[in-house]
């Protein structure tokens, strides 16, 4: 039996509550659930033309990736990034993704290498076509490969942990107008340093780019907690 809704399509069984955990996640990264809204799950299950049991155990992936929070005789609640929660995220990422970096110019076969040039295309590819979701499943790419190349089992598993909140913070950066082609540009310094096979460059670009992508990210949301106070 498939079940359908004017967002898409949810089939078999067994795939519905992972296709349900992507529809709500990437509403969350789009911008289409706000933090600080609440979800009302009736209205979903109508929506969707699923159950609330199905969606019930959709949202608890979504609370273990603390995108939302779920508290009891409460709706379920999409969290609010904040400018301390962002700050500390990018600061673990500087170091994992830094390091990452090192390893991969160090370590990567010529065939990894070339996987990641194809992702820095893919990249370029989505911002040419104004793809803001093709962007976000081109970055993940990217960084799969690095990470993948980097060989540290540990440093993949920790950031891929935090993969849905990396993803959000990429969603509100990539909102700043000014931060695409500096984002770009940053990546390609990333890999000219790995082609060349400069593990300190690698590093150092690593770090540059997390540092720009953490300016423009806390300035977007520092708008909008501004916005949200003149609201009140």
């Amino acid at each position: 039996m498939k079940h359908t809704s004017d967002s898409g399509t949810f089939e078999r069984p067994d795939t519905l509550r992972g296709r349900v955990e992507d529809h709500l996640r990437t509403a969350i990264m789009e911008g289409r659930l706000k933090g600080g809204e609440r979800l009302r799950e009736q209205e979903i299950c109508d929506r969707l033309n699923i159950s609330r049991p199905t969606l019930r155990e959709a949202l608890r992936t979504l609370e273990a990736e603390r995108l939302i929070t779920i508290e009891p005789h409460r709706s379920p609640t999409v969290v609010r990034m904040t400018e301390k929660s962002a700050s500390d995220l990018y600061a673990l990422r500087q170091l994992l993704e830094g390091h990452a970096a090192f390893q991969f110019a160090l370590l990567a076969d010529d065939a990894a290498v070339e996987r990641l040039r194809q992702q820095v295309l893919a990249l370029h590819d989505s911002a040419a076509a104004g793809d803001g979701a093709g962007l976000l499943r081109s970055k993940q790419a990217f960084y799969e490969v690095l990470l993948e190349g980097a060989d540290n089992q540990l440093v993949k598993e920790t950031l891929l942990g935090l993969l849905s909140r990396i993803n959000l913070l990429r969603a509100t950066s990539f909102s700043s107008p000014a931060r695409l082609g500096t984002s770009l540009a940053e990546i390609d310094l990333l890999f000219q340093k790995v082609l060349a096979r400069d593990p300190e460059g690698a590093r150092t670009a690593a770090h540059l780019h997390i540092a720009n992508a953490k300016v423009a990210a806390l300035q977007v949301l520092k708008r909008q907690t501004d916005a949200e106070s003149n609201k009140l």
